[in-house]
Order: structure tokens, then sequence, then C-alpha cells
């Protein structure tokens, strides 16, 4: 016969075992709260954009059509160069970073809208400073270097990534990670606390010799105590 589960019987046992499940619960937020403020290392995030848009001589509007093509379709190249050696070398060697172009293309993020001439470079360093000048000096060096390795001058830089008061961290999430470590406490408390529960095979009421389904083989009266004792001797005599 399967088993039912006693929604009843649970919630009785959460409530039991109310302050174990708090306490760890509130121990988890702590962690969590410590390692989100003093463990993990803020990330900061800078933001170059360039137009793609090559000038074309005359105002046909066929040309025009067709030169928007040309443009939207050599963008995806142009994400590609971005993260090349052919740039990040010279990125490194004008700011004198201390660090491979594998490693510097691991801060790169370079995405764009669908059929958008508009391209952005993004840069994640520990350094908010530094974010903002590599980001910069990619756009710079890309613009400067697509003439020579595409004959095409169709770069123009819309935005500069700038140093702001409100910059922010975009990572870690501390919020995101203080709710998800809240929760994950709670549901570990909660196993915790259920496990511990129907581990313990200790009889300790009635109803815990009932629910083993046993039969019955016979019955213990109570037993007289001192002053009904006394009293019966009193009568028999």
């Amino acid at each position: 016969m399967e088993e039912v589960i006693d929604l009843k019987k649970i919630f009785k046992i959460l409530c039991k075992r109310i302050y174990l499940i708090l306490s760890l619960t509130i121990v988890a937020i702590g962690i969590t709260t410590a390692i989100s403020f003093f463990v993990i290392t803020p990330i900061y995030q800078a933001q170059t954009q360039f137009l793609v848009n090559q000038k074309v001589n005359g105002q046909e509007a066929y040309a025009q059509a067709q030169q928007l093509e040309t443009d939207l379709q050599l963008i995806n190249t142009y994400n590609v160069i971005i993260k090349s050696p052919a740039i990040l070398n010279k990125v490194i060697d004008k700011l004198e970073l201390n660090i491979t172009t594998e490693m510097l293309a691991e801060q790169i993020i370079v995405t764009s809208e669908s059929n958008s001439k508009v391209v952005n470079i993004k840069v994640l360093n520990t350094d908010l400073e530094k974010a903002v000048t590599i980001s910069n000096t990619v756009a710079t060096v890309f613009k400067e270097e697509i003439p020579k390795l595409m004959s095409v001058d169709n770069i123009n830089i819309l935005s500069e990534a700038k140093i702001s008061k409100d910059s922010s961290p975009v990572k870690p999430n501390k919020l995101l990670n203080i709710v998800l470590g809240t929760v994950i406490g709670f549901v570990i408390s909660v196993g915790f606390a259920l496990l511990l529960e129907f581990l313990n095979t200790t009889i300790k009421t009635e109803s815990d010799i009932e629910d083993l389904a046993l039969p019955v083989m016979g019955l213990v009266g109570a037993f007289p105590t001192e002053k009904n004792y006394k009293s019966r001797k009193a009568r028999r005599t």
C-alpha cells in the first residue's frame, strides 16, 4: 500500500523545528551577504558606440540601399576584427597593459542590434577607469586600422565611454544573490528538519505506536498511585 503524504503531519514537524529552520536560513543569508559584499570582486562596465556608415556620392536611392546592405553585412566581420590580435595588440601596446590578447578579448563584448548599423563595444573590468580607457581605445584603434585592413572608411564614433559618479558595478548582483541565498537556505533547512524527524525512530507518543500498525497483544492498566494504594489498604482492614 502506497504511503500517503500527510500535510498536517509535515506542517507540525516544520512548526516543531521552526527555530532550526530560521537559524539555518539566517546563516545562509549571512554567508551570501558576506560573499557578495566582501569576497566577490566588483566588475564595472564601460561602453563605446560607433556607427558603420559609408558615404555615398550622389543621391541615387539604389546606391544608398546597396550601401546600407553592404554596411550591415560588414558588421559581422567587424565584430570579429575588433577582438582580433590585429586590433588588441595595438591597444595593449598603446595602453601598456600587462595582459595577453586572449585575456583582453575576454573582457570585451561586441554587440549590435538586428538591422542596425550601431555597434556597441562593452568592456568589463574590476577598475572602472581602466574599463573606460580600454573601451575608448579599442574603438579608436579600430577606426584607425579598418581602412588599412579592409580598404573602407565607414566608422564614426557616436559616443565614448565616460566615468560617472553614479557608476555602479554590474557584477555581482548583490540583491539577487541574497534572495537566492535566502531561498536556497530555506529549502535546505526544511529538508534537513524533515530528515531529522524521519530518521528519529524513537516512540514518544501513542500515535507513534498506532502509526506502526502492529497487532494489539494486550493492554497495561494504569498503575495505582500511593494515595489510591493506601485507601484500598484501609478499606481492607
